[in-house]
């Protein structure tokens, strides 16, 4: 969500911004009093990609390592595994600024891993990305989180649930969700619907399911040109499919399609912050 403090507390993880109350620590340490010894063990890619056009790749890599006292054979063993890991083989000796945007994610986040970090923190990683480096940023960041705790904030909801294994929901800098997206899933997603579209189907047999099927409701009932869509409610620890074919079958309905309504990251997020709202 914008606005709901993401920014404000990756800043304040890396120690970019000094909290005004409260306290936070990295590996046990606080970073009001190790701020220094915390940020070699972190990189961080912020939303605004500090490049330097004017750079090549290979000067900008080079300045970092330099200010991080990287330098000799340990800069160069450096520059060899963020270039093969960030897939920048082609453009070490390109200018940054003839670089495109899916490439200058990958120069950055090369940049933020030459000191071999132990966290990383990205923050809005694919913004400004067409699909297709969406998907190839996507796949670096999850191979990164094989070998490093990789930290991410997004708004693009559907990139999060694609990417990290764990998740977490800010809303007004509330944390009101946290979890795998197994347990979201489980926690948050309520009563399970069921579309159901059919043919044949008359009044009576109609009126009559609810009764005929029990644990279930018909939320919805739409009719279009023969055919009938039904919306069918009913509780996870239920599963009314079986009783609902036999059901069919007995009324002489023909069963055109019976598909459940999955529950995605954006319902929850939904349902999270339009309940908070809702109750203001």
């Amino acid at each position: 969500e914008n606005g709901a403090g993401k920014t404000t507390a990756l800043k304040m993880i890396t120690g970019y911004l000094a909290p005004t109350s409260g306290m936070v620590e990295v590996n046990n340490l606080n970073i009001s009093d190790h701020a220094l010894e915390i940020q070699t063990q972190i990189g961080y890619l912020p939303e605004l990609n500090p490049l330097y056009p004017e750079m090549t790749v290979f000067e900008y890599l080079e300045f970092i390592a330099k200010v991080r006292k990287i330098t000799g054979k340990q800069f160069r063993d450096a520059l060899s595994r963020v270039v093969d890991k960030c897939g920048l083989q082609g453009v070490v000796h390109k200018h940054i600024s003839s670089c495109s945007k899916g490439y200058k994610q990958r120069i950055g986040l090369a940049g933020s891993m030459i000191h071999d970090p132990k966290i990383l923190i990205l923050d809005e990683p694919v913004t400004g990305l067409d699909p297709n480096q969406i998907v190839e940023i996507r796949e670096l960041i999850k191979s990164l989180g094989r070998e490093k705790l990789v930290l991410m904030s997004s708004h693009i909801l559907q990139e999060i649930q694609a990417t990290v294994g764990r998740i977490m929901i800010i809303h007004r800098g509330e944390i009101v969700a946290n979890g795998t997206n197994e347990e979201l899933m489980s926690n948050f997603r309520g009563n399970t619907l069921l579309n159901l579209e059919v043919k044949n189907a008359n009044e009576t047999s109609l009126k009559d399911l609810s009764v005929a099927v029990p644990n279930m409701d018909v939320v919805n009932l739409e009719e279009k040109t023969g055919r009938h869509i039904l919306q069918i409610e009913y509780a996870q620890d239920v599963d009314p499919r079986e009783d609902l074919f036999n059901y069919a079958v007995s009324s002489g309905w023909v069963i055109l399609k019976m598909t459940p309504t999955t529950t995605d990251l954006e319902d929850i997020f939904r349902k999270l912050t339009m309940e908070d709202q809702a109750n203001a």
